[in-house]
């Protein structure tokens, strides 16, 4: 009898305190529902695309002293069936790690449970620096009812990416579309970023890329031939005005 009720307290005990578990019947059987499975993170998939969220990440040596620092939005366009989805990095969910070395450093940036990351890869070669290697994966919640759960994995390995001079940033404000695999690309906008020492922590002078470059220098250069040819028009008219008016005088 004793031992009957001692089984009994147990159950209510684990009825109250263990989620999912539930009194069945007169036996005081126990069911356990699958709520005892932790939940993991995943990003969620949009059809529409929304600028995003500009972080500012940084990594130091083992001496405390900044060795990378970068400023970025990050978005990933995954394609599905040749439709476009797109999810952007919460800086507020980001944890960063990374290393530094004399030659090269690691900057990685990752969601909880690892569902999203990117990690870029410096090297440091005569008074420059510059990214060898980005490398990028995701794996977000499927984007319609029975369709699997899937990783997407991307790399982009150039010779020099995003380069700038030592104690220089590099920088473009103009959107960077980084094919990383048939599935995948990655969109940085925009991107700001210094390695191998940020002396005070404030980015050195800016070294801006192509695209910005064009942006700021192909409207100077329009204006200036616009204005080249209204010079030329005038020249030109009143030259044959001054011939006309010569021609005149000699009859």
């Amino acid at each position: 009898m004793q031992g009957g009720r001692t089984s009994g307290w147990h159950l209510l005990f684990l009825a109250a305190f263990i989620p999912g578990a539930h009194l069945l019947g007169n036996d005081k059987s126990i069911s356990a529902a699958s709520s005892f499975g932790a939940h993991v993170y995943r990003p969620v998939l949009n059809p529409s695309e929304v600028l995003p969220l500009i972080g500012t990440y940084t990594v130091k040596t083992p001496e405390g002293q900044l060795c990378i620092k970068a400023t970025l939005g990050a978005q990933y366009i995954v394609i599905i069936k040749k439709k476009s989805w797109f999810f952007n990095l919460d800086p507020a969910k980001v944890m960063v790690s990374g290393s530094c070395h004399r030659e090269s450093a690691i900057l990685s940036l990752a969601l909880p449970d690892h569902s999203a990351s990117l990690q870029f890869t410096f090297k440091k070669e005569n008074n420059a620096f510059y990214v060898t290697k980005l490398t990028a994966s995701v794996s977000p919640q499927p984007v319609c009812s029975g369709c699997a759960t899937k990783t997407y994995l991307g790399l982009v390995s150039r010779d020099k990416l995003f380069a700038a001079s030592s104690g220089r940033s590099f920088s473009c404000k103009s959107a960077n579309v980084l094919l990383t695999s048939s599935e995948m690309r990655i969109k940085l906008v925009p991107l700001q970023m210094q390695a191998f020492g940020v002396p005070g922590g404030r980015y050195g002078d800016v070294e801006e890329c192509l695209a910005d470059f064009n942006k700021r220098i192909i409207p100077i250069i329009l204006w200036g031939v616009a204005v080249g040819l209204l010079l030329i028009a005038v020249v030109t008219f009143l030259l044959v005005k001054e011939n006309r008016t010569r021609g005149y005088e000699r009859l």
